[in-house]
Order: C-alpha cells, then structure tokens, then sequence
C-alpha cells in the first residue's frame, strides 16, 4: 500500500528535523570553527526545509493540494565561502577524528533523504507534489556532494600522512 501525501509530508519533516538536530549537535561539540560553521550551516538549511515542508504540510491539510515551491536560491557567497571552510578544515581536522565520522555519517543520512524525495517525486501525481519533492531532493543532494568532496579530501590527507601506513 502506498503512503499517502500527509505520510510522506510528516516523514520528510521528521527526516528534516532530525537532520538539523544532527547537524545542531555535532557543531555544539566540533573543536574546528570551519566544521562547526559548515554543520550550522547544514542545520539552518535543514531549518529551511523543515519550514518548506510545513507550509505544504498546512496547505495540503487544508486544500488536500501542494502549492507551488519558491525556487530555492543558493546565497551567492556560499560556494566561495564553502571553498574557504574546506581548506581550514582539511587543516583543523584528521581523517580519524569525530568531525570526519560525523561528515561519513552525515553522508549517509543526506543519501537516505535524497532516496526518498527522489522516489516520491516519480511516484507522485501531482505536479506540484512532483516539483516540491524533486527540489528537495536536489538540496539534499547539494548537501551530499558537499560532505562527499570533504570526505575525499580528508581520505587523501590520512593516505598521504606518513604516519598512517604500519610499514
């Protein structure tokens, strides 16, 4: 049996609100102030969803119908400012540390949501249910490739550490 759109809505923002909860607390607990900035930033974007997703939850509620998506905008400066944060952390950070399983979990959680926005966003009928789904699945998938590309870059530093290899 199918979920129906009240169901999935309430999962997105209970995915939603775990994720900024994750994100809130593993920034509370980061000794490096370029990963605490990165993990407050996820969890004010988590924010953003969680609020998205709440006004189509009220809408739905009440008209049993999505109502068009703002067009999420990425703030111009956050590109450059994440390429800045990611060198400081390569810095303040090893590969080994807490902060690092946090970005490999973190990983993980970001694929789980962008798997069930994706899905819901073919299964959906309504154009606008499609829309709002597919969106979000394009910002989790931003998150992803975020933490993907530190993840990388903290691997090569740990490959490249001569402290690493036994031998």
């Amino acid at each position: 049996m199918s979920k129906s759109p009240t169901d999935i809505l309430k999962e997105a923002i209970l995915l939603e609100k775990r994720g900024k909860a994750f994100y809130s607390n593993v920034a509370k607990q980061s000794r490096s102030a370029a990963a605490r900035k990165i993990f407050n930033m996820m969890a004010e974007e988590e924010d953003e969803h969680i609020k998205f997703l709440a006004v189509q939850f009220k809408s739905y509620m009440k008209d049993k119908k999505f109502v068009k998506p703002d067009e999420h905008i990425e703030p111009a400066d956050e590109s450059a400012a994440l390429e800045i944060l990611t060198e400081k952390i390569k810095k303040e950070i090893s590969a080994a540390s807490f902060e690092a399983a946090a970005i490999s979990a973190a990983m993980d959680f970001e694929t789980r949501a962008v798997k069930i926005y994706s899905d819901r966003a073919k299964e959906a009928t309504d154009p606008l249910e499609k829309e709002t789904y597919q969106m979000l699945a394009d910002w989790e998938s931003g998150h992803h490739s975020l933490l993907h590309r530190l993840n990388e870059d903290l691997k090569e530093q740990i490959w490249n550490d001569n402290n690493f290899w036994p031998f």
